[in-house]
C-alpha cells in the first residue's frame, strides 16, 4: 500500500538501493558477457568435440575463468534479488518477495548447469579413472557435459523470466522508475519464459533472439539506475523499506 505521508529517510535508503542495483547490474552485464560469449567463443567449436576438447586442454586457465565469471555474474544476481526487492517493496510487498523467491532459484538451477561446463575440464583429463576411455571418447564426453551445460540453462531461463516480469510488472506501478523501462522489463521476461517453453515444446521454433528484449531492458535501466536512481520526489511518498 502506497503512503500518503513523506517520508524523506524512506527515500534516502531507496535512493542507494537503486545505485547498489545498478552497480550490480553492470558487474553481472560485463561478467556475463565474458562468461556467456566471449570466453565460451574462444573455447567451444560447435560441432567438433576434439577441437573443443583441445581447446579446453590448452587453454585451462581460460576455462577456468570461463567458470569464475559466471560465479561473478551468480553473485550479482543473489545480490541483484534483495536489491529489487527492498527497491520494489513499496510497490508491493508480496510481489517484491515472489520476485526475490523466482530470481534466487533460478540462479540455483543455473548453478546445477554450471557444474556441467565445469566437468568438461575434469573428463577431457588423462586421469582419475577416465584413462578406461578413447580420447575419442573422452572428447564426445566433454562435448556431452557443454550440451548438458545449455540444456539445463535453458530449460530454467523461465523462471529467472518470471523473476523479470514480476520485476517489470513493479517498476511500472512505482511512480519512482521510468514506466517504459518496466514494460522493456516485462517483455525481456516473457521472451526467456518462451525460450524455456519453446525449447521443452517446440525446440524447431526457439531460438536465442528470443532473449534479445531483456538486452533492450537490462541496460538502459542499469545506467538508469547508476546515473538518476530514481525519482526522489515520488519516492517520498512512499513507507520506509
Amino acid at each position: 500500500m502506497i503512503a500518503t505521508q513523506a517520508d524523506p529517510s524512506s527515500a534516502a535508503t531507496l535512493l542507494r538501493y537503486a545505485r547498489y542495483a545498478g552497480v550490480a547490474m553492470l558487474v553481472s552485464i560485463v561478467f556475463g558477457f565474458l562468461g556467456e560469449a566471449w570466453i565460451p567463443g574462444r573455447i567451444i567449436v560447435r560441432g567438433d568435440a576434439a577441437a573443443t576438447a583441445a581447446n579446453i586442454l590448452q587453454h585451462p586457465t581460460l576455462f577456468r575463468l570461463g567458470f569464475a565469471t559466471y560465479l561473478v555474474e551468480g553473485i550479482c544476481d543473489i545480490a541483484l534479488c534483495l536489491f529489487f526487492y527492498v527497491l520494489l517493496k513499496p510497490v508491493n510487498r508480496n510481489l517484491a518477495l515472489l520476485s526475490a523467491f523466482f530470481g534466487i532459484v533460478s540462479m540455483a538451477m543455473y548453478a546445477v548447469a554450471e557444474s556441467s561446463y565445469f566437468a568438461a575440464s575434469l573428463v577431457v583429463q588423462d586421469g582419475g579413472g577416465l584413462s578406461a576411455f578413447t580420447v575419442e571418447q573422452r572428447n564426445a564426453l566433454a562435448m556431452l557435459c557443454m550440451r548438458v551445460f545449455a540444456m539445463v540453462a535453458s530449460l530454467f531461463l523461465g523462471i529467472y523470466g518470471i523473476a523479470s516480469l514480476i520485476r517489470g510488472f513493479l517498476i511500472m506501478r512505482s511512480r519512482y522508475l521510468p514506466k517504459l523501462i518496466g514494460a522493456l522489463f516485462m517483455l525481456g521476461g516473457a521472451g526467456f519464459v518462451l525460450r524455456s517453453a519453446t525449447y521443452i515444446l517446440a525446440p524447431a521454433y526457439s531460438t536465442t533472439l528470443m532473449l534479445a528484449p531483456m538486452a533492450v531492458a537490462g541496460i538502459p535501466l542499469t545506467f538508469w539506475l547508476l546515473f538518476r536512481g530514481a525519482n526522489r520526489a515520488a519516492l517520498e511518498g512512499y513507507p520506509a523499506p
